[in-house]
């Protein structure tokens, strides 16, 4: 008999999941930032990752920050199968800036609405 219900269980893949997910994304900004980082170690790696999340259970993912991570890591494991180096390198800046934009996503929510940033500060106590 299992100690875990089948709840727990779910919650956990899915946090692994999801963790793997950013897992990757780190990883994939790493090797993008690193300029000794060749085509071809980047494949490897990346096929390395992927092959990872391939044998974790898929879940569903709910926020738009992890639907969009999920996204843009598929679309660019397709993108760069064959991968020379040039192409690795007119790739580079583009692939940083939309991982930017996916941390960007990430941290919009602990972001404070406009109209509660001065709501102190224009108050009238008077």
């Amino acid at each position: 008999m299992s100690r875990y219900t089948p709840k727990q269980i779910e919650k956990y893949q899915r946090q692994k999941y999801i963790t793997f997910l950013e897992k990757i994304s780190k990883n994939l900004f790493r090797l993008l930032r690193q300029e000794e980082t060749t085509a071809a170690q980047f494949t490897a790696k990346f096929d390395e990752l992927m092959q990872k999340l391939g044998e974790l259970e898929s879940i569903r993912l709910d926020s738009e920050y992890l639907q969009e991570t999920k996204s843009y890591i598929d679309r660019l494991y397709f993108q760069t199968k064959a991968l020379t180096d040039k192409e690795f390198e007119d790739i580079r800046a583009a692939e940083m800036s939309n991982l930017n934009r996916l941390q960007k996503l990430k941290k919009r929510t602990s972001y404070k609405k406009d109209k509660h940033r001065h709501g102190e500060r224009d108050q009238d106590w008077g």
